[in-house]
């Protein structure tokens, strides 16, 4: 039986397609079989189907708009394919519950969930598979000392599948994600943005999370909110004293000079020349400075003599 699929919808051939969805969601929730038992609903909510599948479709649109149904069922003259029109008998697979599943998605008005392919019910609807959100997905991102040290902001283009106008088919777009690094942040920090992973019709889209992950340094050691400088010295030096310049992550020259007696455990601690503390940048941990003390590989007897002097040693 021949039938007008704009009338089905009660839209005029001008409709846009945002006006086309509307009627479908409008009519399709209005004669849902599962609303009521009323005769003639289950094949209104038939041609429903039918005629979104086509109207919402721009190539199946397209060849109805020209050649009426007919054509669009009958098929059409293969020149004509390059039009963009659909060139092959179409058939409708006949499942309206298939094409409002479709529809409506994860924009079903009445619950957050969907159903399997029993029959939907609306009055005194019970809940069928839950929607579930998909896995986190974890990418990892690559800080210099220098930026966790001064904070900065990083910028990451993803792609990511979307869903289209139609509800039900996705294409790939980019988006850029800008992550404001705070100063002290730590290794294993991790920030995360809520529902930017794939879209789809009967998912939650995946939340995507950057965990931070330090970069070596060529001075320093991070150890939590400290920071170690470890220099070598001599032996002389380790014994008489020195003073060891350090620049600083932010640019400041520190002369620090050392009079005590060095040995292998000694640790000089500079208060508040650390890193800044992620819950209060103005607060900083510790510079800790160590020495590798660099022993002659010999000594002459001489110098065994000279030094056993030096060092008041009695036998």
């Amino acid at each position: 039986m021949s039938s007008d699929f704009y009338e089905t919808l009660e839209v005029n051939r001008n409709a846009t397609h945002a006006e086309i969805k509307q009627a479908y969601r409008r009519l399709a929730l209005k004669f849902h079989p599962s609303c009521s038992e009323e005769a003639g609903r289950a094949e209104r909510f038939s041609q429903l189907g039918e005629a979104y599948d086509v109207l919402s479709d721009l190539r199946k649109k397209a060849t109805y708009d020209k050649f009426g149904e007919d054509g669009l069922k009958g098929g059409i003259p293969p020149e004509f394919g390059n039009t963009g029109a659909w060139s092959s008998k179409y058939v409708y697979h006949g499942n309206p519950e298939k094409t409002f599943r479709q529809f409506f998605g994860g924009d079903n008005p009445f619950a957050d969930f969907y159903t399997n392919d029993a029959p939907l019910q609306f009055g005194g609807l019970q809940p069928g598979v839950v929607k579930t959100q998909d896995s986190d997905i974890e990418r990892d991102l690559h800080l210099s000392l220098d930026d966790l040290f001064h904070g900065c902001t990083k910028k990451i283009k993803i792609s990511r599948r979307v869903m289209n106008e139609d509800g039900y088919t996705s294409s790939i777009k980019d988006k850029i994600l800008s992550i404001d690094v705070k100063p002290g942040w730590k290794e294993g920090t991790r920030i995360t943005f809520p529902k930017e992973g794939d879209q789809g019709p009967n998912s939650i889209p995946a939340d995507i999370v950057f965990i931070v992950r330090q970069k070596s340094h060529p001075l320093f050691i991070r150890q939590l909110n400290d920071l170690i400088y470890k220099t070598q010295i001599s032996l002389e030096m380790a014994l008489t004293g020195f003073s060891v310049d350090v620049e600083t992550l932010d640019g400041r020259l520190l002369s620090i000079p050392i009079n005590e007696i060095v040995h292998p455990a000694y640790k000089k601690v500079m208060t508040g020349e650390g890193m800044p503390l992620s819950q209060d940048p103005a607060q900083r941990g510790n510079l800790i400075i160590t020495f590798d003390i660099q022993f002659p590989e010999t000594l002459s007897a001489e110098g065994k003599h000279l030094i056993k002097q030096a060092l008041n040693f009695k036998y």
